[in-house]
């Protein structure tokens, strides 16, 4: 299923064969599985050996304890952290430099769990015990440390709903990066910045008025 989820969500991927060859994120994703297996039966010294290994040949950290659905897609995937108590639906795509990690020392259920046909985007981080729900985006770049409402869209530090609402069927890769509100305290500066300049070519007018009418007297 992750190579399904690899050929579905990346454009560039051309054949089964090559990305089970070459594709970094599925086959951290293999050897994750390897790991978790291994972490359920208490073999957890040579979970976590499997999973530092992983991460040397791949980039990607994944605790062997996460939940990881099958049918998940993590593209390019260098700098991808995924903590120990995480969860992740099927259908998720996760992109390079995305975190999903804890706040502290707490114990218990401490790192994200993350719905069904999510888009973590770019250099993301999810921080703490939080639910993504499903079919949410968090933009590029965002940091989320309360829950994302399904079907929402993030973006910001810290990250805030800036949308709710899209496709129900599959999956929008479209990495959000614009913050509406942004956009708009942009638009409200120029203005300001417009009537200033206004204001102060009223008040040399006004200035040389002055001086003329002074000259006649």
């Amino acid at each position: 299923m992750d190579i399904d989820a690899a050929m579905r969500n990346d454009p560039a991927a051309r054949n089964k064969f090559e990305i089970w060859l070459t594709y970094s994120g599925v086959r951290a994703l293999a050897r994750h599985r390897r790991a978790h297996f291994f972490y359920r039966i208490r073999f957890r010294l040579l979970a976590r050996m499997i999973s530092q290994r992983t991460k040397r040949l791949t980039g990607i950290e994944i605790h062997p304890a996460a939940k990881i659905a099958p049918g998940v897609f993590i593209d390019h995937g260098e700098g991808v952290v995924i903590g120990e108590t995480a969860e992740i639906g099927t259908g998720t795509v996760l992109y390079q430099g995305c975190t999903l990690g804890g706040t502290g020392k707490e114990t218990g259920k401490r790192h994200p769990t993350v719905g069904e046909n999510c888009v973590i985007s770019a250099g993301a981080k999810i921080l703490g015990n939080i639910t993504v729900g499903d079919y949410a985006k968090v933009g590029a770049g965002a940091v989320v440390l309360r829950d994302v409402p399904p079907h929402a869209t993030v973006v910001g530090v810290p990250a805030r709903v800036v949308r709710i609402g899209g496709s129900k069927e599959g999956v929008d890769l479209a990495q959000e990066k614009d913050d509406p509100m942004l956009r708009e305290l942009c638009a409200l500066r120029e203005r300001v910045f417009a009537l200033e300049e206004r204001l102060s070519i009223k008040h040399e007018v006004k200035n040389d008025a002055d001086i003329q009418h002074t000259d006649e007297d």
